[in-house]
């Protein structure tokens, strides 16, 4: 199947190997960002889009740039701060919330009537295995995800008997610059395993190729999450005895 695709948070290192692994697969792709010397040359035959899926300009370009007949919307766009949530501001957390959840849910909103008329189409959310498993020093981050999560799963519902498939993948940590210095000294300290945005690509693609309601990346994380679904005292326990180190980083990164 060839796709007619829209990729936010095409500029970011996991929307860079999600645009190089889905281009060959395309007969279309806008890749939306808000850097756009980021965005320029990326994809042969791609077309690059400016804006901010935060604001409903961004998201009419958006609609503007994407073929009519398109099939595939891949919110990936996102941010993220590793912080104290007793120290994190309003407008931190705001700004996470509309990236993460509230953007994805507007600009799905706004193309849907264009893959509704497929005979199939998809919807993936780039969500985070913090979408089951909350996570100290990311309390913000963690409920965009888990918000994310649950919009999917209830659009997915609600449109099961239409030709658009809803689905969450899930990455464990991936490196790329949204991770701050101390998330990855805290992630090294603790044995935490970080992969390559390519293999966040690749999932996407053996996602579209097998569908299924959402794909979680990485173990032990993947199960930890699972875990946590369904006995969430013991990881309780468990993240309490890594609080210590988390704090230690925590620390680190509100130093002046």
């Amino acid at each position: 199947m060839k796709y007619r695709a829209v990729l936010t948070g095409a500029s970011g290192g996991i929307g860079r190997a999600m645009a190089a692994a889905l281009a060959p697969h395309c007969d279309s792709l806008v890749l939306v960002g808000r850097d756009a010397a980021r965005l320029s040359g990326m994809q042969k035959n791609a077309i690059a889009v400016s804006a901010d899926v935060t604001t409903a300009a961004g998201r009419e370009a958006i609609a503007r740039a994407a073929a009519q007949d398109v099939n595939l919307l891949v919110n990936n766009a996102g941010v993220s701060e590793f912080t104290s949530f007793a120290e994190q501001s309003d407008a931190s957390m705001e700004r996470i919330l509309a990236t993460n959840a509230l953007a994805p849910m507007q600009l799905t909103r706004r193309l849907l009537p264009a893959l509704l008329a497929q005979p199939a189409a998809y919807i993936v959310n780039v969500g985070s295995i913090m979408g089951y498993l909350g996570y100290p020093g990311c309390a913000a981050y963690s409920a965009s995800k888990f918000a994310l999560r649950g919009f999917s799963e209830a659009l997915r519902r609600e449109l099961a008997d239409t030709g658009v498939r809803v689905m969450y993948l899930a990455p464990r940590t991936t490196r790329t610059a949204m991770n701050s210095r101390a998330l990855d000294a805290l992630n090294a300290e603790l044995g935490n395993a970080a992969d390559e945005p390519q293999i966040a690509a690749g999932a996407l693609l053996s996602l579209l190729g097998k569908p299924s309601p959402e794909r979680l990346l990485g173990m032990p994380e993947a199960l930890f999450a699972r875990i946590n679904q369904i006995a969430p005292g013991l990881v309780d326990r468990a993240l309490r005895r890594q609080l210590p180190h988390i704090r230690r980083h925590l620390a680190k990164e509100t130093s002046p």
